[in-house]
């Protein structure tokens, strides 16, 4: 079976210790592609670098993620564009909108959204949405760009089976990772209803493991793990779930 993480940090300081052994067990556990999310500046040269040792491996995204936007945001959106000149990149992401650790920049978090949904349409790219307390926020915003033929995934979705509706009418995916197997989580009966054909799957590694692992470093190996799950709450085998997320990732990010 091939899997594909559609969002994972790889190049975060949590793997420094061992990262070529992680990406080792990743590859031997079938993961075809590790794709990598930017956070802000400060991530960018050791996402490439990651991105240039193992090529057609970790593949790089480029954005300011919501948490990083504060008052010299415009200056950090100005690097994305520059990077996105100069680079070879699968995605827009992560952007979006955080709500839950603070507030105070929601003006300024909302117009780094709006500016890298232009660089989603413009560039040809799939967006990688981030929206942790903040999904009635992001659906007004992308309602005005209902027709621009915007593609993407809400990564780590929060919502509820009603929001899920929503993503889908919007002809966006849900992204599945380690909460799928938290007990009592929304996460599992929004897969449940929507089904595999809405689905990709991520770790977010380091953070947000599966369980057994919950509480402990996350990893792409992992993956498997939030593949089970996902085989058991849609009622579909381990190799139905593998092929059908990877064709899934593989079509939404053109691999």
């Amino acid at each position: 079976m091939q899997w594909i993480d559609t969002h994972i940090h790889i190049y975060s300081a949590e793997f420094d210790v061992d990262r070529p052994l992680v990406i080792s067990r990743a590859i031997n556990s079938g993961v075809r592609h590790l794709l990598m999310p930017n956070v802000d500046a400060s991530t960018t040269k050791s996402m490439m670098d990651l991105a240039k040792q193992y090529p057609g491996i970790c593949l790089p995204m480029a954005a300011l993620h919501p948490t990083s936007v504060n008052l010299d945001y415009k200056n950090e959106i100005e690097i994305v564009e520059q990077n996105l000149d100069s680079g070879k990149f699968i995605a827009i992401g992560e952007t979006g909108l955080d709500l839950y650790w603070d507030d105070s920049f929601f003006a300024q978090q909302t117009d780094a959204f709006r500016r890298h949904i232009e660089f989603a349409i413009h560039y040809r790219l799939p967006l990688v949405i981030h929206s942790r307390n903040a999904l009635q926020p992001i659906f007004d915003v992308m309602a005005d760009y209902r027709s621009s033929g915007l593609s993407g995934v809400f990564h780590c979705f929060p919502g509820d089976i009603e929001q899920a509706k929503k993503v889908m009418d919007m002809g966006f995916y849900i992204g599945a990772g380690g909460v799928v197997t938290y007990k009592n989580g929304l996460l599992a009966k929004v897969v449940e209803y929507v089904g595999l054909q809405h689905i990709i799957l991520e770790t977010d590694a380091p953070y947000l493991a599966p369980v057994p692992f919950r509480g402990k470093r996350n990893e792409p190996s992992y993956i498997e793990i939030i593949g089970k799950r996902v085989a058991e709450v849609t009622g579909t085998t381990l190799a139905q779930t593998a092929m059908i997320t990877t064709r899934n990732a593989a079509k939404l990010f053109h691999l």
